[in-house]
């Protein structure tokens, strides 16, 4: 097997590694959304109060959930960028002798 075909399957795993970390939130979201749907349906077919306190932790934890998929994880944009800031960096810093 050449390196080439390693790069190829290390690409491949990493590619599908990722879709199932997005595939994650997105089933995360649809549930979060049906949930508080059928909550808020609930609440307003039975004149009970809301009960949106739940909600509220739930979407924290959704918010933080994306922020991980999406900004801080290898191969993403805000990670991405910040090392190749720090590489920058270190080649100016770095002594050519």
């Amino acid at each position: 097997m050449s390196t080439q075909d390693n790069f190829s399957n290390d690409i491949d795993r990493l590619a599908q590694k990722r879709v199932s970390r997005k595939m994650g939130w997105y089933i995360h979201a649809f549930v979060f959304i049906a949930v508080n749907i059928a909550l808020a349906a609930l609440s307003a077919i039975g004149d009970r109060p809301a009960v949106f306190a739940p909600s509220l932790g739930w979407a924290l934890g959704l918010f933080i959930h994306g922020l991980v998929v999406f900004a801080f994880l290898p191969g993403n944009g805000l990670r991405e960028r910040m090392v190749q800031r720090e590489r920058a960096y270190l080649t100016a810093q770095r002594d050519p002798w």
